[in-house]
């Protein structure tokens, strides 16, 4: 996971060298692989079979650096990047939509040639802005991943928002972390190891990405409510965050950008209750049909979580493909847990912050994610986080076991600094 700077200068440069060590190790790595001819016969073990690359990108801008400081960066790629990166796949792959993915899938069809699948997620108006005219462009289909709750408004998303509040507290200078912490005591949330996070709490990010992982919205809500009674900041001067307006969805819909879901309000569904994942699923479908006029039948896991009950739902909600960020796969749904990469501005660029053809193609291949571990929790909790009643979970079809796409030992391996 990519994390960001942290608030104290020395921090700062422990980040910087270690960055620079991380970059030069990665581009030597690539580049030994690729000059091998090794990704190819390395990704036969490690990629999905018989699919597509699918990639996902979240916010697009004109320039990243021109950020840093009011976005998440590893939510961030900019125009040329993004340029790149097509120009890139356009000479090694077939560029294909969503649907023409999922009617293959289903009809057992194979893909005759290597082929790549672009996708958006969150529904920033950035990508109406900047990337929709570039695909127009280029000819290259793809699909965009909305919040429903979010369209036509000028809100943040509860990531954004979340992080811009710890940022700006962050930038005090003061003990944030245990600030947090005990906020979260005050507010009667119980945090894993306080103590611990206390002392190693350094940057926005980590304590953003803890806090997710630890709550469910709701409660994740009152901590932003806090935060904001503190530290307040004002949406509107975020226009680079803002997301898409309807009338933008519709256009890009009418030319033939598949819309999926990201849920309702982008709550992680195994943080919420099976009542929750229900309504989160089955509500933002009925609104994107209704504003559309058109069966929506994708769906993107917020952060790629799932589980098998989630899958379940996500099934029972009507939709027949659903894309995560993990090589793991559901046996009863197996297109309900299409495998996606994501990519943001320095995904793939060298130890000169140059863009590599080396480091593309390792991940093309999945080859980096030979050394990572997935940081979700596939297995419903024995507890459901969000639920006080006494009502059984539903289970769907009966939510199957999760399987590796190969015989490979790397199941468990995820790609992303930040799926949201």
């Amino acid at each position: 996971m990519q994390s960001l700077i942290g608030s104290h200068p020395c921090d700062a440069q422990k980040y910087r060298e270690g960055s620079m060590l991380r970059r030069l190790a990665k581009t030597g790595f690539a580049s030994a692989l690729e000059w091998a001819g090794a990704n190819a016969l390395i990704g036969s073990l490690t990629t999905p079979q018989n699919l597509p690359w699918v990639i996902g990108y979240h916010a697009v801008v004109e320039d990243t650096a021109a950020h840093e400081g009011r976005a998440i960066l590893p939510n961030l790629v900019s125009l040329k990047m993004l340029e790149r990166h097509l120009d890139w796949l356009g000479r090694r792959y077939r560029f294909i939509s969503l649907d023409e993915l999922g009617a293959r899938l289903e009809g057992g069809e194979p893909f005759e040639k290597p082929a790549v699948a672009i996708t958006f997620d969150d529904g920033y108006a950035g990508v109406y802005h900047h990337a929709f005219p570039l695909l127009r462009r280029k000819g290259i289909p793809a699909g965009l991943f909305v919040v429903t709750d979010l369209i036509g408004t000028t809100r943040l998303s509860i990531y954004d928002k979340l992080y811009l509040l710890l940022t700006s507290a962050f930038s005090t200078g003061k003990a944030v972390s245990r600030d947090v912490v005990q906020l979260c005591a005050t507010l009667g949330l119980s945090l894993p190891a306080p103590n611990k996070m206390s002392a190693t709490l350094r940057d926005p990010f980590l304590t953003m990405r803890i806090l997710f992982t630890a709550f469910p919205q709701e409660k994740i809500n009152r901590v932003i409510e806090a935060l904001e009674a503190a530290v307040p900041i004002d949406e509107s001067g975020f226009q680079e965050l803002h997301p898409l307006s309807w009338d933008m969805v519709s256009e890009m819909h009418r030319v033939g950008m598949t819309i999926g879901s990201h849920t309702k309000t982008h709550a992680l569904l195994t943080n919420e209750s099976w009542q929750r994942v229900a309504h989160e699923t089955t509500d933002s479908r009925l609104t994107l049909e209704r504003k559309l006029g058109t069966q929506i039948t994708h769906f993107a896991y917020p952060d790629g979580r799932f589980n098998a009950v989630v899958v379940g739902l996500v099934a029972d909600a009507g939709y027949r493909y659903g894309y995560t960020t993990c090589l793991r796969r559901d046996s009863v749904h197996p297109r309900l847990t299409i495998p996606r990469k994501f990519l943001w501005e320095k995904s793939c660029v060298d130890a000169l912050g140059r863009f590599s053809s080396s480091i593309m193609s390792c991940h093309a291949h999945w080859i980096f994610d030979m050394m990572a571990t997935c940081e979700h929790n596939h297995r419903w909790p024995a507890s459901d986080p969000g639920d006080t009643s006494t009502s059984s979970k539903p289970t769907g079809e009966g939510p199957g076991e999760l399987t590796a796409p190969t015989s490979s030992s790397h199941a468990e391996v995820v790609p992303h600094a930040l799926n949201l």
